[in-house]
């Protein structure tokens, strides 16, 4: 049957409608899906995720932190995308002028990671404040396992001891490490760093992977010049070798819990305290601060000599003079101790 000119016209504008329609929708469908929607005109930015965010949390996150332009419509590309019901904690990296597309396939493509880096750290309470600076852990909770006798025992050490799990480096975790999972990657890291050739030369000190940490913490309280410290650690290696008090003054000032002494006087060394090395022979029980890997290793590989004693330089450059017998440190304390005196320093 053949179409009336009628019908052809209908036909032909229900078919330019529909095909206006489709192409409306086409056009709809593809700025909902691919025209830019986060962080239009600004830079790229870091989201942090943190564990157990809902959909309608990270929503409101998106809304707060000013990063997207139209929620409605990332709302509706997650849900057909099922990332809905599949918010996962994490560090992400929105690129500037991205998509909901490119931002669901980001998230979806799972967390990047950060880099921690833990130094010139004295305390439990000082390391727990660090990294939770850089991972989402609770400092507190973080802090109360490395006070746990159970769960520090599990790696080998007590809750006075934990801190020489943690060799002090940069390392790459997920932000939303968990406490647990963050200390168990640390005991992993510290029995990679004590390699078989290290742990040798432990052995040939008489002292223990944990003990020459305690020692390399000493040594690096007392000198930060690298190229000084194998020496450092000779004299102390001398002193417990004849049994002599290791008498280190930044135990003394770990014990009294009090980082501003800058002068040890004879009250100071009063203290009864497995720390004061100046009251008791011998390592005290743990590290007094976590020291650096080049400390350690000065240790290891300490500087063989005949000093007994060492005084910090009068000129205060952070170097020492080392002496082997009592009268001539005496001469070298006498001139370090005018110095002190000139500057007005009495404590």
């Amino acid at each position: 049957m053949e179409l009336s000119d009628k019908q052809r016209k209908i036909g032909l504008v229900v078919f330019i409608g529909g095909s206006l329609l489709i192409s409306s929708l086409a056009t709809y469908f593809y700025q909902i899906f691919f025209a830019k929607n986060f962080l239009v005109k600004k830079e790229d930015a870091v989201l942090f995720v943190r564990r157990g965010t809902t959909f309608d949390q990270l929503l409101e996150q998106f809304k707060e932190e000013q990063v997207i332009n139209n929620v409605t419509s990332f709302a509706f590309v997650a849900k057909v995308m099922k990332y809905k019901d599949n918010v996962k904690g994490g560090r992400y990296l929105i690129k500037a002028n991205s998509s909901n597309v490119d931002v669901v396939r980001t998230l979806r493509s799972g967390q990047q990671p950060v880099e921690i880096t833990f130094n010139s750290i004295r305390t439990k309470r000082d390391l727990a404040r660090k990294i939770s600076k850089n991972v989402d852990i609770d400092s507190l909770k973080f802090y109360s396992l490395l006070n746990s006798p159970t769960f520090t025992k599990k790696y080998g050490f007590d809750t006075t001891n934990i801190m020489g799990m943690f060799i002090p480096n940069t390392y790459q975790v997920y932000w939303t490490v968990t406490e647990e999972e963050l200390c168990d990657r640390m005991y992993k890291e510290y029995q990679k760093f004590w390699t078989k050739e290290r742990k040798d030369k432990a052995t040939k000190l008489n002292l223990s992977p944990q003990q020459v940490t305690v020692l390399a913490s000493i040594v690096e309280a007392e000198s930060k010049m690298t190229k000084e410290q194998p020496t450092v650690a000779g004299v102390y290696l001398n002193r417990l070798n004849v049994n002599m008090p290791l008498q280190a003054d930044p135990t003394v000032v770990f014990a009294w819990q009090d980082f501003s002494i800058k002068r040890i006087l004879v009250k100071h060394t009063q203290i009864d305290s497995p720390y004061n090395t100046y009251k008791y022979t011998g390592l005290p029980p743990a590290p007094i601060n976590l020291p650096s890997i080049t400390a350690i290793d000065a240790v290891l590989n300490y500087e063989k000599h005949k000093y007994l004693f060492f005084c910090a330089k009068e000129d205060f450059s952070g170097y020492h003079n080392f002496a082997e017998t009592l009268r001539e440190h005496n001469a070298n304390a006498d001139r370090y101790h005018r110095a002190l005196d000139k500057l007005n320093i009495k404590q």
